[in-house]
């Protein structure tokens, strides 16, 4: 038989994933993420778009959906949604992106010097036009 490991003589990390470096933070942008509710995003986005039932087609002319690592398929459904509901009246424009985040792996003592690692995510940057009938 095999004997037990012996526990580890390492400290250990507590890790810290950080938010990308700089977001643009305008009123038309939304981020999308995987823990607010579908139909929550999508009723923003169409209250922002002027939309909705009630409102009569004001709010911005453009929005810009942004989408990180899991979330791009969230986005890319959002922005359909909106298209396939803007009976013809918006435009889609999608860029995609590689976003450098940064983790941080923290000791749970306070001997041990605090360990850092960047990676490379995904992103996509979907913007919605409101285009005038002719």
């Amino acid at each position: 038989m095999s004997e037990p490991a012996p526990p580890p003589s390492e400290t250990e990390y507590a890790l810290r994933r950080r938010l990308p470096r700089r977001l643009p933070r305008r009123h038309s942008d939304i981020y999308v993420n995987m823990k607010t509710d579908f139909k929550a995003q999508l009723s923003r986005c169409q209250k922002l778009l002027g939309l909705g039932g009630s409102g009569g087609g004001g709010g911005c002319s453009e929005i810009c959906i942004h989408g990180l690592g899991l979330a791009i398929n969230r986005a890319i459904n959002i922005a359909l949604q909106l298209e396939a509901g803007g009976g013809g009246s918006l435009v889609l424009s999608a860029n995609t992106s590689t976003v450098e985040l940064a983790d941080v792996a923290e000791p749970e003592g306070d001997s041990d010097e605090p360990m850092g690692r960047t990676r490379n995510n995904s992103a996509i940057h979907i913007r919605v036009c409101r285009v005038n009938p002719e």
